[in-house]
C-alpha cells in the first residue's frame, strides 16, 4: 500500500506557522500592555464586589434592612450633589485601580536552594540529636525538618543569619563537650569567616544561632566617661551589657557598650591578666589602661620585651617609672611591695586614731607589667630572684591598699606565670586568634560565640571575676612614636596623655618624639643599680615614701 504524502501546509510551511505564532504572541502583549489599566481595574472591581459580598454575608439580618437605606440615602445625596455621579465614579475607579494593582508576593517559606540547606543542617544533626530508643525522634533521616527549624533567616547570599532549633529533651545540653560539638557543627555548615552567638535555653529546650556582626575597630584611645574607679578595657555587643558611653568614632560621636572593669578597695577583681598571640594587642591594652590610671592615678610600667613601646609615658606627670632592664625592674616591684606595705602601716594607723586617710595613701597606684615572663628568664640565667614574686605584697593587699596590678604576657609564657598571681588575678582577658580550649584555659569557661580564625588587632574575649565572658575590642592604642601609627591615632594618644611638668601644651602638627636618653635600657643591659626614671621623678613621691618607710 503506497503511503500518502503529508500536505503542504505540513510539510514546506512550518516557518509560516512559527512566525504567525510570534506574530500572534507579540499582538497578545502589545494588547495586553494597552489594556493592562482596563484590566487593573477590573480586577479590583471583582475583588471590591467580592469583598462586598463576603460582607454582607457576615451582617447579620437584623442589621441588613439599616445597611440597605443607609446605602440607598448615600446615593441619593450622591445624585443630588452637583457632579455628584462623576465624582463617585471616579472615586470607585480609583479605588478599584488601588485594589486591583499588582502586589510584590510576600515570601512566606524558604525557596529551593534555602530548603535544600535547611535539609542538609537537619541531616547532619540527626547523629547528635537521635537514639534508637525514641519511639518518636524528633531528628530521623528523611524526617520533617520543619518541626525542628521554628525559625530561619537568611541573607542575601542565602547564608543562615538566624536559626532556631528545637532538641530533644534528653540531649544533654548540660554538658559542655555535648555542646560544642553542635556549636561546631552549626558552625561549619552555615558558613565559616563569621562569628555566630549560641544561646542554649535548657528550660524549653531550645537553641537560637545568630550571626554576629564585627565589633567597630576604629575607637582610638581617648578620655571615656567613667566613674573614679571604672576602666573601659574595650566595647562589646550591644546586648551583652546595659550601659553606653559616648565616644569620639572618627568626626562623629556615638554610644558605645563598653566593657568596664571596677577597681578600689570593694572590688571583687581587683588586678587583671592579659594573655595573646604576639602582635594580638596586649601591649596596646595595657598602654590603654596606663591612659585612663593617669587620670586619677600614678603609674609604674616595667616592659619586659624591652622595645620601647611605653616611651611616651616617660617623664610624664604621674608616672613614677619606665623600666625595662632587669635591675631597674627588680628595684621598682621592690619599692612597689613596699609602698603596699607602707599604705596598709598608715592607713591602719589613721583609722585607728579616727583621722582621715591621707591623700598620697588614697591616690591610686597602678603596676603595670608587660612580658615579665622575659625578666623571669633573664633573672633565673643570673641567679636573681623573679620579679613575679616581688608581686606578692600588691596582689595580695592591694585591694586593701589602693594598688592595682596589670599584667600582659604572651600564650607561651603560661608556664612561667606564678600561683600568686594566677590566684589573684581575676579579671582576665584573651585577645587574638585563640582555639576554645586556650579561651576556657584563661577564662575559666567557653565563650558562647565561635571565636574566627582571623581577627584584628585588640580583638578578643573579656570576663571579670565569674561573670559571662564577653566580646572584646580594645581602642586603637598605638605607639605615638612608632613610624607606622597614622596621624589620627598618634594624636588621639597624645591629647589624652599627661603634658610633661612645666612644659608648654604642644601644637598637634609638631612631632614631639623624646631624646634617645630619655628611655630606660633594654633588657639586656643590667649594670644600673638604681631605676633612672625613679630617680627623675619631679614630684618625689618615691623618696618621700621611702623616707616615710625608714621613719615607721
Amino acid at each position: 500500500m503506497a503511503r500518502r504524502p503529508l500536505p503542504r501546509i505540513l510539510s514546506s510551511g512550518s516557518a509560516s506557522i512559527t512566525r504567525s505564532r510570534e506574530i500572534a504572541r507579540t499582538a497578545a502583549d502589545s494588547a495586553t500592555d494597552v489594556l493592562h489599566p482596563l484590566i487593573t481595574i477590573l480586577r479590583g472591581l471583582r475583588l471590591l464586589a467580592v469583598s462586598g459580598r463576603q460582607k454582607w454575608a457576615a451582617t447579620p439580618k437584623e442589621r441588613r434592612g439599616p445597611k440597605l437605606f443607609l446605602a440607598a440615602a448615600c446615593v441619593l445625596a450622591v445624585a443630588l450633589v452637583p457632579y455628584g455621579p462623576i465624582l463617585a465614579l471616579i472615586t470607585v475607579m480609583g479605588a478599584a485601580a488601588w485594589k486591583g494593582r499588582e502586589r510584590t508576593p510576600v515570601k512566606t517559606g524558604p525557596d529551593e536552594a534555602e530548603s535544600t540547606r535547611l535539609r542538609a543542617l537537619y541531616e547532619a544533626l540527626v547523629p547528635y540529636f537521635s537514639v534508637s530508643e525514641d519511639p518518636d525522634p524528633l531528628f530521623a533521616h528523611g524526617g520533617d525538618w520543619e518541626k525542628t527549624f521554628t525559625e530561619y533567616a537568611f541573607d542575601g547570599d542565602g547564608r543562615l543569619t538566624r536559626l532556631q532549633v528545637s532538641y530533644p529533651a534528653y540531649f544533654t545540653d548540660g554538658e559542655a563537650a555535648a555542646r560544642s560539638r553542635i556549636e561546631q557543627l552549626l558552625h561549619t555548615k552555615s558558613g565559616r569567616g563569621r562569628e555566630y552567638h549560641f544561646a542554649w535555653n535548657e528550660e524549653a529546650n531550645r537553641l537560637v544561632m545568630t550571626v554576629l556582626d564585627p565589633l567597630p575597630t576604629s575607637i582610638a584611645a581617648q578620655r571615656f566617661v567613667t566613674a573614679p574607679g571604672e576602666t573601659v578595657l574595650g566595647f562589646t555587643d550591644p546586648d551583652a551589657v546595659r550601659r553606653t558611653v559616648p565616644v569620639r568614632d572618627g568626626d562623629t560621636t556615638a554610644d558605645a557598650w563598653p566593657v568596664v572593669w571596677r577597681t578600689g578597695n570593694r572590688s571583687t577583681e581587683p588586678h587583671l591578666l592579659a594573655l595573646g598571640q604576639p602582635g594580638s594587642g596586649t601591649t596596646t591594652l595595657v598602654r590603654s589602661i596606663a591612659l585612663q590610671a593617669l587620670q586619677q592615678g600614678d603609674v609604674l610600667v616595667v616592659d619586659g620585651s624591652g622595645t620601647g613601646e611605653y616611651g611616651a609615658l616617660v617623664g610624664r606627670t604621674g608616672v613614677l617609672a619606665v623600666e625595662s632592664g632587669l635591675s631597674g625592674a627588680l628595684a621598682t616591684l621592690e619599692w612597689a611591695a613596699h609602698e603596699t606595705e607602707r599604705r596598709l602601716i598608715f592607713a591602719n594607723r589613721a583609722r585607728q586614731g579616727g583621722h582621715p586617710v591621707p591623700e598620697d595613701i588614697k591616690r591610686p597606684l597602678w603596676i603595670l607589667l608587660d612580658r615579665p615572663g622575659v625578666l623571669g628568664h633573664l633573672a633565673a640565667a643570673d641567679g636573681r630572684p623573679d620579679p613575679q614574686e616581688l608581686l606578692q605584697v600588691p596582689l595580695r593587699h592591694g585591694r586593701a591598699a589602693g594598688v592595682t596590678v596589670v599584667l600582659a604576657d604572651q600564650f607561651d609564657a603560661v608556664e612561667t606565670l606564678t600561683e600568686t598571681v594566677r590566684t589573684h588575678t581575676r579579671a582576665r582577658v584573651v585577645l587574638g586568634p585563640a582555639s576554645r580550649e586556650q579561651i576556657a584555659a584563661v577564662l575559666g569557661a567557653e565563650p558562647n560565640t565561635t571565636p574566627p580564625p582571623e581577627v584584628p588587632a585588640g580583638r578578643g574575649y573579656a570576663r571579670l571575676g565569674t561573670g559571662p565572658v564577653l566580646r572584646l575590642q580594645v581602642p586603637a592604642t598605638p605607639d605615638p612614636y612608632d613610624d607606622a601609627t597614622s596621624e589620627a591615632h598618634r594624636q588621639a594618644v597624645l591629647d589624652a596623655l599627661p603634658q610633661l611638668p612645666g612644659a608648654a601644651p604642644q601644637e598637634p602638627q609638631q612631632d614631639p618624639r623624646p631624646e634617645p636618653a630619655a628611655v630606660s635600657d633594654g633588657p639586656v643591659a643590667d649594670t644600673a643599680e638604681v631605676p633612672v626614671a625613679v630617680e627623675a621623678v619631679p614630684t618625689g613621691q618615691l623618696a618621700k615614701a621611702q623616707a616615710a618607710i625608714a621613719e615607721g
